[in-house]
């Protein structure tokens, strides 16, 4: 018996020794993403590793080979079933430069389904107030929207409205807290079945189609761009890419493929939902910031051009981000345990 042990162990030790190098493979780089075939072979080795252990509970064998592999299997599944603690190590410098793209690009389907559906929600929106022009006071939310832009765009150019003076850190979170709300709702109205969600992303678009429209028709185009632009071309793929979580969410709860299980299906996208959200988070203080401290002012204090330029070029930036290719380490699947 004691023989037979001894083959026992000389014959799995390479199989603990794989096991113990993937493991600390992925320790040491927890934004790390396995492929399909890797996925199977790892959780291929989780397996027999327990058994393995399950066999030599049995066995008179060293207690510290007991313990070893009773951390492999501990670490194993906790590499398997422990998705977000993974995702939380990640360095918020590494997570936002890498994951975010990664994660943004490889639900794609969803993001052009919440473009549209705002994209349609903008022309609804403007149609409206072409067909009624007092449509705007039931819906706009905004009091201040809600006035003549000739007189706004008065007030604001002969420095009227500077009742923030002095106030903008206090403004600026405000905005933060109201953005991330916002985006967060999008993302937690996925529980719809992702019905919720465009809703919000349609409602958004009608409101911003409102307020295009409204400015254009009176001439005001440079104020307009120069104002939105700047905040917007940042806050409004943030909201874009919050419902696109939502609509993953949505998905994976409709589930189109009836021999995965619900748990199955939301444990596979929960890693992408926390990314996105997270990154949806980092994009809106910006968004913040820049509102705040930068749309507010108009000419002359700032010129439009240079606001116009500004937003034109943080827009390019945001582009180039979000489809630049992760390093291969990142981007080596998407299936099983990171994918």
């Amino acid at each position: 018996m004691i023989l037979d042990l001894e083959k026992f162990i000389a014959r799995q030790r390479e199989v603990w020794r794989e096991l113990d190098g993937l493991l600390g493979a992925l320790e040491r780089d927890p934004a790390a993403r396995m492929d399909l075939g890797q996925v199977k072979r790892f959780h291929h080795l989780y397996q027999v590793t327990s058994a393995d252990l399950g066999k030599l509970q049995s066995f008179a064998c060293e207690p510290e080979l007991k313990l070893f592999l009773e951390s492999l299997v501990a670490r194993a599944f906790g590499e398997i079933h422990d998705t977000p603690s993974g995702v939380s190590r990640v360095k918020v410098g590494r997570f936002f430069i890498n994951s975010f793209p990664q994660a943004f690009r490889g639900r794609i389907l969803a993001f052009w389904v919440a473009l549209a559906t705002m994209l349609a929600g903008f022309a609804v929106g403007a149609a409206l107030l072409i067909v009624d022009p007092d449509a705007k006071e039931a819906i706009l939310p905004f009091e201040q929207l809600v006035g003549s832009p000739s007189d706004r765009v008065a007030k604001e150019e002969q420095g009227q409205n500077r009742a923030l003076e002095g106030k903008k850190i206090l403004f600026s979170s405000e905005l933060m807290t109201n953005n991330t709300r916002v985006a967060i709702l999008c993302l937690a109205m996925g529980a719809t079945f992702g019905i919720g969600t465009l809703i919000l992303l349609f409602y958004n678009g009608v409101i911003l189609g409102v307020v295009v429209l409204d400015y254009l028709r009176l001439g005001h185009t440079a104020f307009l761009v120069g104002w939105l632009l700047p905040h917007g071309s940042v806050e409004i793929p943030a909201i874009l890419i919050a419902g696109q979580a939502g609509l993953v969410l949505g998905g994976a709860l409709i589930g189109r493929r009836k021999s995965i299980s619900l748990a199955q299906r939301l444990r596979g996208i929960s890693s992408d939902l926390v990314i996105l959200i997270g990154g949806t988070s980092i994009m809106l203080v910006w968004a913040g910031i820049i509102e705040a401290f930068f749309s507010q002012y108009h000419e002359p204090t700032i010129p439009y051009s240079l606001k116009i330029a500004f937003g034109a070029v943080e827009l390019v930036l945001l582009v180039l981000f979000l489809t630049r290719k992760a390093p291969l380490a990142e981007s080596s699947g998407r299936g099983g345990l990171r994918g």
